[in-house]
């Protein structure tokens, strides 16, 4: 049975692509702050992991205790406040590294060490990067400077994980319909803006499904799946 760790398990993308892979029959770790959401969860696959991402010592344990892992989805991330820089709280930036570079580079190191130590030797590392780390959207200073180190982070490991067969690519997402589009579109509306154009979360997790799913010989370095009818191309 191939095995998987999803990281914010708890809701919006992860949820879903932990819940579309139990479906397709792996066995899922799910890591989350929420124990008792992650407790809705109920199949017999899935290995429920209470943890924040920001602690070193408890991601590590949760990798060791989960055992053999063929892809990590290293998804867990917050979007942080929606202001211009000048209006941004110290403690508030320092809490979107936390979680999108610090919490990403620890369950990395966990899984690059669990894949580099197992039998047979390897594995795959899916980083959940963004679009803004091409095209950021107004206010998003925090979400976009950590998302632009994410991909850093994913080249790195490409480059260090090729001598222990160790594949490493990034899911780049435009606008699928979570909590954090839902909560964006809402404060659009409060400034008189156009509602976002987006996409099913289910369109993610079937892509994710796609980059983990490639032989060992094969990886899928870079994905963008985005809503159709967002102005990411071109010029105004």
């Amino acid at each position: 049975m191939k095995s998987i760790i999803v990281t914010g398990a708890s809701s919006g993308i992860g949820r879903e692509t932990a819940e579309y892979f139990l479906a397709q029959g792996w066995r899922v770790g799910l890591i989350a702050r929420r124990a008792d959401v992650l407790a809705q969860i109920d199949h017999p696959n899935a290995v429920r992991m209470s943890c924040d991402v920001t602690e070193a010592a408890a991601v590590d344990a949760a990798f060791v205790d989960f055992g053999h892992l063929d892809v990590l989805f290293n998804n867990a991330g917050m979007f942080g406040p929606q202001a211009t820089i000048d209006e941004i709280a110290l403690d508030d930036w320092k809490q979107v590294v936390d979680v999108n570079l610090t919490g990403m580079f620890l369950c990395a190191r966990a899984a690059f060490r669990q894949m580099r130590r197992q039998t047979p030797q390897g594995g795959r590392i899916i980083n959940n990067g963004s679009i803004s780390a091409h095209t950021p959207r107004e206010g998003s200073v925090c979400y976009t400077t950590t998302k632009h180190g994410v991909s850093g982070l994913t080249k790195t490991l490409t480059v260090d994980g090729r001598a222990f067969n160790i594949a490493c690519g990034q899911i780049d997402i435009g606008n699928a319909r979570t909590d954090l589009v839902t909560n964006l579109e809402k404060t659009r509306a409060a400034q008189g803006l156009d509602p976002l154009p987006s996409m099913d979360v289910v369109d993610v997790a079937r892509s994710v499904f796609h980059m983990a799913s490639l032989p060992a010989e094969a990886n899928v370095q870079t994905m963008m799946v985005m809503a159709s009818k967002m102005p990411h191309i071109g010029r105004g």
